[in-house]
This record gives C-alpha cells, structure tokens and sequence, in this order.
C-alpha cells in the first residue's frame, strides 16, 4: 500500500516530526520544481525515510520493520516463496526459535497474510511489522537468479582459474549485453557482476589467489601501472571476440579498497551505434519533433537526465539522421563513447588542458554545420555555445536537470541571460531508460480496479477507475529468468513557442513553464511511460521503479 503525499505530510505533522512552516516550504519548492514535498523534507534534512517509515507505523499502531537499516539476510528473504512474497509485498524480518516477524506494507490483508504462511512457520507466533514499500522492494532482489556464465562453469569444472578466464568474462558479458563488469574483491573471494538493463546480477566467483594476475593482465592491456596499488586508475583497451563481428571498446577504472582493487569496465558495445529514433522508443510524432529541429540552421538542442539515462545514445541517433555528406560535423567529447563514421570527435583530455569549453572555441573556427558537446557543465561552457547556437550552428548537447521544464530555468541559474535561453534553445528533451518485457516469455495479466488503485491515485486515474490487462515476462533462458530483455527511454519533450521564448525571458519558475507548456499540450516523462506499459513495452511496477509520478 502506497501512501499519497497528504496522507505522509499529515501523519508527520501529527507526529510533530515537522511543523507548518516546514510543509508550506515544501509545498511552495514541490510546485516550483516539479516534485514531491517529502523529497524537499529529504533534501533539507527535516526528515528521513526511517523517520517517515516510523511516523506511519506508529500511526498504523503497528511496530515498524526498518529493512533499510537492518536489511534481512538472503536466507531469511528465500524462506517465504518469491510468487507469495510479491503477491502479498512480504518479507521475514525476523526470526528465532518461538516466532517470525513478517513485515508487509499490505496492511489491510493481515489475516490474509497470516493464512497464507501459516504452513510455511507451523507452531510458531507470527506477527506482522510494517515497513516501507520500496524497502521491500530493495530486499526482493535476493530472488533473482545468478546469471548461467560460461567461465563460471571453467572455474567449476577446472577447479581453478585458466589463462583465458578474462576473455570468456568478456565474451559472457557480451553476450548478454551488460553495459558495465564489475569485480569486487571480498576477504575470501572476487565477485563478479554484470550490470543488464540497468540492474545489477551476480555473474560468478573467481577465488582470490588468482586476482591479482588478472588485475594485472587488465592493467596492461589498458596501459595502466601495474605496480600502482594505492591510487585510482583509468585507461581502456580494444577487446577482440572471437564471437562479435566488431571490436569492442572497454573503460576500465581500478579504484583500491579495503580488501583489493575494485575494477569496474565499461562496455561501449557498438551495436548502439546501429540503433535507430524508433529503437530507443520515440514515437513517430516525437520523431517529427526532432526531425523538424534538427533541421535548422541554428539553434540549441539539449538532452537531461541523471548518469546512465541514455542522453549520449539519443544524440547519437540524432546525430546520424543529420549526417550528411553537405554537414560539417564535430564532437567533443568525454570520452568518445563510439566512433561515427564522418563525424569529427574531439576527445576532452585535462592533461593537454583541452576542456569542453576550450575544445568547443577552437571548434567554432573549423567551419562546423552542427557541434556536439558531451556535456555543458559550467558558465563558459554554456556561454560559448550559446553563442555558437546563436552565429549559425546547430549545437547538440546534454544537461543535468530532473525534467525538461527544469531544464531552462536551471540554465538561467548558470548565468545565462534569459532573452538568449529564449532566442536559442529549440527543444529539450528529457529522458529515462526502463526495462522491456521480454518478447520471449510475455504474457498477460489482469489487474483488477482495486489492484490498481493500490498504486496510488496518481497512477489509477490513468485507468479510468477500471480493471486492465497488462504485461509481465514469466522468465526464461532469454532473459536470464528476469522477464525482461533490453530497455527503452521514456520521454518528455519541451519545443520552444513564441509564447515560451516571452516567458523565459522573465527568469520564469520551473512551474511557470510547466503551466505554460501544459496548455500546449505537453505530455510528461511518466504519461510516455503509462503508453508504454498500455503498449506492452513495460510493466507498471518497473516504470514506478524508475519515475515517481506527480
């Protein structure tokens, strides 16, 4: 059971965990900024989601499971079947000898509860705790299966590590299409892991004798010391399978902690390079959108998000739509993630002092059509490609803001005079990546009116108060028993009227934007999503996981 943001202020002013003026702070900064009012309570400190945990137990006059500070064990977790404990959103908190606790935000279905798992704990006291919804959610990742590995199964058979154990990681992680390898080393062992879909899995486990031959190898295929042990390293090395028709290029970084060298290696798997504004999952209308953009002159394109949401692969598709043998065009980049044929890419490089700023000036002077920049981080920054945007280039770019009608208002912040915001930005698009169901083991499933208004009224008024069918992957060796296989963004775009360009040239609030675009028609990132999940592409519960609906 999901509480509405009234129902959480009102229980904390009861508690006297805040008092009035706090809520109206919050209020007033939740409808400048498009967010919640606890996440302001957060983001101040004046409060924490063990505090909020608590305050709604005790006015549940239910003792409270606090699973994000004492999380249960994967052992306790996998007592109680994954189909039961996400039907009923369970989880063991405790147990001994005489009794278990269960702790549950389904509070309205205790005797339920306790029906249902009273042959898993025969003769034993159940009671039930409450505990916070995305905290359990957090624990139920024990239930995911380790992925079937191939040089896990080397290390079984063998009994030991072979020389080319490194290759076959590589070669698993392409194979499944892992953005990231993580090792981890652990006082008695290495861990590895594969980051898929943006969700970290367990891969395998190599034995700890063996590790640091295999750092080494990886240092020197990066050109790394390999005598450093002590300091962070980056580098990065060109792998050749002998299974993926291209090179492949990996970033690797070592970082020392307390048990080892923790390696993580980013995979820039080229088949990105082949995905089209369909593939990412813009639909056609959006596609006019940046078709019509993208094809003036001049002018400011800008993508946000948070790290990993997909900005840089959404440029990149932009960018080969526009790549023409009429355009000049340049990049800079850091670091050039994949290499585009007849595009000019500018590697940023600190130890020549070729900045984002300096390399994007010299740019300006090659005669360029269209200009990349990875990132605009910083006043001189912003302010050159102002200018570039504003003397007959169309630049391309990504920004750190939480949605798109934040985004000018932020770029103001920086310093940017509000009639150039104005006069040069054409369109930004906000994104983030959820996970799609697999097409493999897809099926449907029927929620009914009362299930979904379980996930709160900002999501059961996009359903008309009626029952729908959705869907869900059952798991399969396709996905590796996930039910999902591959992601897709969700978008939320904001195109530049006359109307806009007047306001923004009064600093507006991000709220004022918003009103402003929402009478045009302005379609937020979490209504893209709820198409998505009526398509089929997504399940509800993966989009809530990723966006907090307004």
């Amino acid at each position: 059971m999901k509480f509405d943001q009234d129902t959480i202020i009102k229980i904390l002013l009861d508690g006297n965990y805040i008092v009035e003026d706090d809520v109206e702070k919050a209020k007033i900064y939740a409808e400048e900024h498009r967010v919640s009012p606890t996440e302001y309570l957060l983001l101040e400190g004046l409060t924490s989601t063990d505090i909020i945990g608590q305050a709604i137990a005790e006015s549940l006059k239910m003792p409270y499971a606090n699973l994000n500070s004492n999380p249960p064990s994967k052992e306790q977790v996998l007592l109680i079947p994954e189909d039961i404990a996400k039907n009923y959103h369970i989880v063991v908190f405790n147990q001994d000898d005489s009794g278990v606790v269960i702790a549950t935000d389904n509070i309205e279905n205790e005797s339920d509860i306790k029906t249902e798992l009273s042959s898993l704990f025969p003769d034993k006291e159940m009671k039930i705790s409450f505990a916070l919804s995305d905290d359990i959610d957090a624990v139920f990742v024990n239930y995911q299966q380790g992925l079937k590995t191939e040089f896990s199964k080397i290390i079984e058979s063998k009994g030991r590590v072979a020389p080319e154990i490194l290759d076959q990681i590589f070669e698993d992680a392409l194979l499944l299409k892992a953005s990231d390898i993580h090792c981890e080393p652990q006082e008695n062992k290495v861990v590895i892991r594969f980051r898929i879909d943006g969700i970290l899995h367990d891969a395998g486990e190599l034995p700890r004798d063996y590790y640091e031959n295999i750092v080494n190898r990886i240092k020197v295929q990066s050109k790394l010391r390999i005598d450093e042990h002590l300091s962070a390293q980056d580098g990065a090395l060109r792998y050749v399978s002998k299974n993926y028709p291209h090179p492949v290029d990996l970033r690797v970084s070592i970082v020392p902690i307390l048990d080892g060298e923790k390696v993580v290696i980013r995979v820039l798997s080229s088949y990105v390079r082949d995905l089209t504004l369909s593939d990412i999952g813009l639909s056609k209308e959006l596609q006019d959108q940046i078709s019509k953009s993208s094809k003036k002159p001049f002018g400011m394109i800008l993508v946000t998000g948070p790290t990993g949401s997909g900005k840089t692969t959404t440029l990149y598709s932009i960018i080969k739509v526009i790549n023409t043998q009429k355009s000049n065009i340049t990049t800079i980049e850091d670091p050039v993630e994949y290499k585009i044929q007849g595009v000019n890419q500018i590697q940023v490089n600190a130890l020549t002092n070729l900045t984002f700023a300096k390399g994007l000036r010299a740019v300006t002077r090659q005669d360029p059509n269209v200009i990349f920049v990875g990132e605009i981080r910083d006043l001189e920054t912003a302010d050159i490609a102002v200018n570039a945007a504003l003397t007959g280039h169309l630049l391309l770019s990504t920004f750190h803001a939480n949605n798109a009608t934040a985004a000018i208002p932020r770029f103001i912040d920086m310093g940017i005079e509000p009639f150039l915001a104005g006069s040069t930005v054409e369109l930004v698009i906000a994104q983030r990546l959820v996970r799609k169901i697999c097409d493999s083991c897809k099926v449907s499933e029927s929620f009914s009116k009362s299930k979904i208004e379980k996930f709160g009224p900002e999501v059961s008024k996009y359903f008309n108060g009626k029952s729908y069918n959705f869907y869900k992957g059952k798991g399969c060796g396709n996905c590796s028993n996930t039910g999902f296989r591959g992601r897709v963004g969700v978008f939320e775009f904001l195109t530049t009227s006359s109307e806009l360009q007047d306001l923004i040239g009064k600093s507006p609030s991000t709220k004022e934007v918003f009103e402003l675009v929402r009478s045009q028609g302005f379609k937020t990132m979490f209504e893209d999503g709820i198409d998505k999940v009526k398509d089929g592409m997504t399940t509800l519960e993966e989009l809530l996981r990723v966006i907090i609906p307004q």
